[in-house]
């Protein structure tokens, strides 16, 4: 088994977090004090490019509330009400810039939220040594694959989020999850997009299954209002109920989000994943049983996948990778996807040694 790397609390030097977050001492709210989107201050955050690089993290499959707002630029919202733009900057730093704080204590909590939502209490530079050191092929995709880092997401937005995902493709995903998002309150546009706060559980339980099969849900549309009910129901609350899971083992984490409606073990996988900290859980679905068969499962090759070997892929990746497994799975997934394989192609197709082996194995393309 891989060794476990340890948190440091950030993998760089980070602003501390009484740092102001903008050179104005005024906090900014854009619906009454726009500033030109053309010419915003970025603010560093001081992560490398093999810490954070956002076209590896941001459109790969974990959220679909953000947008790309402009050339390696995306926006979008953390700690429900702080609307933000992230930007690659020529030196391989990420910049950020609030477009939405309404006073200095919330200018102080939106950064808390960003560095909370960009996970950097866990050094990937760190995690991906113990990846490349336990995984040839790792380490080969890793040289081309920096800096995808795996998000920590509002557990609720996400658990919606992938409720919607469930059997779905990348269109339609985003279109309901724009739908959902837009009955929160309004936040502001940037890039042609509007933003908006993601709606509580008590708003989003005044949505009935007809407005959301109205507007394209489908039967995810009685999934979703069945699982705002039960969350409601939950002692202490469905957020409290949420978060509580960050704490207790994975199986106990994937048997709750389990109970609710429209949650398989797949969806709570991604959810475990994403936004409850449980960093070994692996989303197994048949693009990832093709990566595990061909590499760390090969005699199951030609097989069928069953939620017996559901479990069993999820072992492996864990004997492999440890304890950040979930985070190497991210990985790999996303060297599969259409954009990667033809980056990673073009690649290798330089290499002296491109006759002899294609990069990493990757033979393939899922369909999205």
């Amino acid at each position: 088994m891989a060794s476990t790397p340890s948190t440091p609390p950030s993998p760089q030097s980070l602003p501390s977090k009484t740092t102001s977050l903008r050179t104005s001492k005024k906090p900014r709210n854009i619906l009454t004090n726009p500033i030109p989107e053309e010419d915003p201050k970025w603010v560093p955050l001081n992560l490398s490019r093999s810490e954070l690089y956002l076209p590896l993290t941001f459109p790969t499959g974990q959220t679909f509330r953000w947008k790309q707002t402009g050339p390696i630029q995306y926006t979008g919202v953390v700690g429900r009400s702080h609307l933000v733009s992230l930007k690659q900057l020529e030196n391989g730093d990420v910049g950020y810039y609030f477009h939405y704080t309404t006073s200095d204590s919330e200018s102080s909590a939106a950064k808390v939220a960003l560095l909370d939502f960009l996970n950097v209490g866990i050094s990937l530079t760190e995690v991906w040594e113990s990846f490349k050191a336990s995984d040839k092929r790792f380490a080969e995709l890793a040289v081309h694959l920096g800096g995808a880092r795996v998000l920590r997401q509002d557990p609720i937005e996400c658990l919606i989020q992938f409720i919607c995902s469930s059997n779905n493709n990348i269109k339609r995903i985003t279109m309901m999850v724009d739908f959902i998002s837009s009955l929160g309150n309004y936040l502001g546009a940037v890039g042609g997009f509007k933003f908006y706060e993601f709606p509580s559980l008590e708003r989003l339980a005044m949505v009935s299954e007809q407005e959301l099969r109205a507007a394209g849900f489908g039967y995810r549309a009685k999934y979703i209002v069945g699982t705002v009910k039960e969350l409601k129901s939950k002692p202490g609350g469905g957020m409290e109920w949420l978060a509580a899971l960050r704490k207790v083992d994975l199986p106990e984490a994937i048997v709750s989000l389990c109970s609710l409606p429209g949650v398989g073990p797949k969806v709570a996988a991604c959810i475990a994943l994403f936004s409850l900290d449980q960093h070994h859980a692996i989303p197994v679905d048949t693009h990832v049983w093709k990566i595990a068969t061909r590499y760390l499962l090969p005699e199951l090759a030609g097989t069928s996948l069953t939620p017996k070997l559901c479990n069993r892929v999820a072992d492996a990746f864990v004997r492999t990778y440890g304890k950040y497994a979930g985070w190497a799975q991210t990985l790999l997934f996303i060297a599969e996807l259409p954009s990667q394989k033809a980056l990673l192609n073009s690649t290798e197709e330089k290499s002296p040694n491109s006759k002899k082996r294609k990069l990493g194995g990757i033979t393939k393309v899922p369909k999205e």
